[in-house]
């Protein structure tokens, strides 16, 4: 058994949009003493979902952190935002946890919703739980849900109980299947412990038997037992669930009713009893905790006039204030209860707590007084939608910049980017969602209104047809005039082969050293051709030319280079160019005939589908699409898909494109630079 005297443990609640994760959190802390009164979301007034977003939206915004003590032993739950698109704040959370419970709803067709939690949990070793919630429903099935998680999941899942019905077929209660007791529910009062209905003895000992043979898998003398019929003890059987629980060998499965409190105190004393250590979760994660103490950031936020905080896991040592970590020394320690936070001197291993001005600390950090070490956190997630973005007054064009720098400080999978085709200045993120929270807290942190569209693509232009052309600028005015003639030849390249210059210049006709400025006027008319896009793939070649020994200069064979490609290039039957995405779409093999269709729709070309390596149940669909039909894409696979489908897309080529689609592009684009 896991000593218990060894440090505050942490458990992280997660699970998909609506599953309930919420008010299980509020549960928790209300039967641990944490807060007076259970509070409800439809009333506003529970310790997670706050802020004025996640009020708006009805849903978890960010991670909601709370420090309790549950029988005397201290404990922090963290409460992660169960949208897809803020699963970057949730795996920091669960990668500092000594424990995960995934919330999930009770119906079969659900299930697929918490694959991607269940990925990311297996794949690094991370004990867990899974806490099938709203048994109160007339459709809900704990079989059934059970069968269909175990499909998705790489660890065996372990049923710890079996529900018990009414005659109507209501759940009203359940049996813990390791200690055979059965507990009637009573909504929001304590179960009541009943005799086990004669009707149940059957399906009771069939369950059993069921957890046992998984047990078994992990421990050659339990096995022994029940090839020999030995019927072993209970105390054994609680050794074998901690010790496997804790190795991520198997995964306990519990359910209840978070709405009516019911279930809730067998889930906790469950983790009470079968959660590892920090000790034990540092050397899981190969954590180096010599010469403590050591910490590790998983949340960086803005407390206003207090500054930069930074919330971290504590895995050894005792933490003073003052105490220098990395390169930065604290400024204040604070335990957190949602948004109350409560100053202390110190904290020690197993502790999260806030750091006050750790001003280089970032989201992932292993910091120790030696400074950082390192750390295997998690990729960031690739950005999957975009906001073309400005201040509305262009006064506060530097404020939204550093309003920018923070939020993505806070939120890392926020990116800023500034595109070089457009100037545009692009918001991407994990979806619509993710970026009007984004906005919202703008408006409401930083003061700053701030407007946005859809990017921009990045249409290009190139020519089919070689064409020649002379251009003299001349010019009086006085003193000095300007002189320049040229001849220039203009042939198309190969796609992808870019932009080449040269000359044949001989007998000095034109001077060595205005070569470069005729180059420099031809690449400035390249920035925008005929259609109205930067030019792409063309050769030009200065062929002739003649100049002034008075009043030639470097700018005047600019401008004449300039007027040789506008008179030339419409000759050369300009065509527009769109960018082509090579594009991976991952989703639950259920799906992929929706997600096959869509890409057709959006002019994609499909270029097959296989299994997705390491994850069970789904798919990958490989296919060509314009760029220009991305834009919104993961809103349409989200919906087709129960939330869950995702892509990644990295440019191709180019490739024409002409008929009413090009035109549209062209019309709009002489609107915006008109």
């Amino acid at each position: 058994m896991t000593d218990q005297t060894v440090g505050a443990r942490c458990a992280a609640i997660v699970g998909p949009y609506g599953s309930g994760k919420s008010t299980l959190f509020e549960d928790l802390l209300f039967i641990s003493g944490a807060i007076p009164r259970r509070g409800t979301i439809k009333e506003g007034n529970t310790v997670a979902d706050s802020t004025p977003e996640a009020r708006a939206r009805g849903m978890s915004t960010e991670l909601t952190v709370a420090s309790t003590r549950y029988l005397e032993e201290p404990w922090t739950l963290i409460d992660c935002p169960g949208s897809v698109e803020l699963t970057c704040d949730a795996q920091g959370a669960m990668m500092v946890a000594d424990i995960v419970v995934v919330v999930c709803e009770p119906q079969m067709e659900r299930a697929v919703t918490v694959s991607p939690i269940l990925k990311f949990l297996d794949d690094r070793d991370i004990p867990h739980v899974i806490y099938i919630n709203k048994m109160d429903q007339a459709d809900a099935s704990v079989r059934m849900t059970f069968e269909a998680l175990q499909a998705i999941s790489e660890r065996p899942l372990v049923l710890r109980e079996i529900p018990m019905r009414d005659s109507g077929g209501a759940v009203t209660g359940m049996v813990d299947l390791v200690s055979e007791r059965t507990w009637r529910w009573n909504p929001h009062e304590r179960s009541e412990l009943v005799a086990l209905p004669d009707r149940l003895k059957d399906e009771e000992e069939l369950h059993r038997n069921e957890m046992l043979e998984a047990l078994a898998d992990f421990d050659d003398a339990l096995m022994e037992e029940l090839l020999e019929d030995v019927v072993p003890s209970t105390d054994e059987i609680y050794a074998n669930l901690v010790k496997d629980l804790q190795d991520d060998l198997i995964v306990p499965v519990f359910f209840g009713s978070a709405e009516n409190e019911n279930g809730i105190q067998r889930l906790f004393k469950a983790l009470r009893h079968e959660t590892p250590s920090v000790t034990e979760t540092a050397a899981r994660r190969g954590i180096d905790t010599a010469d403590g103490p050591v910490v590790q950031v998983f949340k960086t936020w803005n407390a206003g006039q207090s500054g930069k905080m930074s919330t971290v896991r504590v895995w050894s040592g005792n933490l003073p204030d003052g105490q220098t970590l990395g390169n930065d020394r604290i400024g204040g320690i604070s335990t957190l209860l949602g948004k109350k936070t409560t100053r202390v001197d110190g904290a020690a291993a197993g502790d999260v707590v806030a750091l006050g001005r750790m001003g280089e600390a970032q989201t992932g950090d292993i910091l120790g007084p030696d400074g950082k070490r390192a750390t295997n956190w998690p990729d960031l997630p690739a950005p999957l939608y975009a906001f073309a973005i400005a201040a509305e007054r262009q006064s506060e064009e530097v404020k939204l910049t550093g309003a920018l720098a923070k939020l993505t400080e806070e939120d890392p999978s926020l990116a800023v980017t500034q595109e070089g085709d457009t100037g545009e200045y692009v918001l991407s993120g994990q979806g619509e969602v993710h970026l009007q929270i984004a906005l919202a807290r703008m408006k409401r942190d930083f003061g700053l209104d701030v407007s946005h569209a859809p990017p921009q693509v990045p249409y290009k232009e190139t020519i089919r047809k070689p064409a020649e052309q002379a251009a003299r600028h001349k010019k009086q005015s006085g003193g000095h005039g300007e002189f320049a003639d040229v001849k220039i030849r203009i042939t198309p390249q190969a796609r992808g082969a870019g932009f080449e210059f040269s000359d044949t210049i001989t007998g000095g006709v034109v001077p060595k050293q205005y070569i470069p400025a005729v180059e420099k006027g031809v690449t400035a008319f390249l920035a925008r051709g005929p259609l109205g896009f930067p030019v792409v793939d063309i050769a030009v070649t200065l062929t002739d030319g003649g100049f002034h020994s008075v009043d030639s200069s470097d700018m005047a064979f600019q401008k004449a280079a300039i007027q040789a490609m506008l008179s030339a290039m419409p000759d050369c039957s300009p065509v527009l160019l769109e960018p082509v995405m090579a594009v991976s779409v991952s989703v639950p093999s259920e799906f992929t005939p929706k997600v096959q269709r869509i890409v057709t729709g959006r002019r994609g070309q499909l270029l097959g589908y296989d299994t997705k390596p390491g994850w069970k149940g789904w798919d990958e669909v490989q296919a060509m699409m314009p760029q220009a039909e991305i834009g919104d894409l993961i809103i349409e696979l989200r919906s087709a898909s129960l939330g869950v489908g995702t892509y990644e897309a990295r440019f191709d080529h180019l490739q024409d494109i002409v008929g009413r689609e090009a035109d549209e592009v062209i019309h709009t684009r002489k609107q915006v630079v008109a």
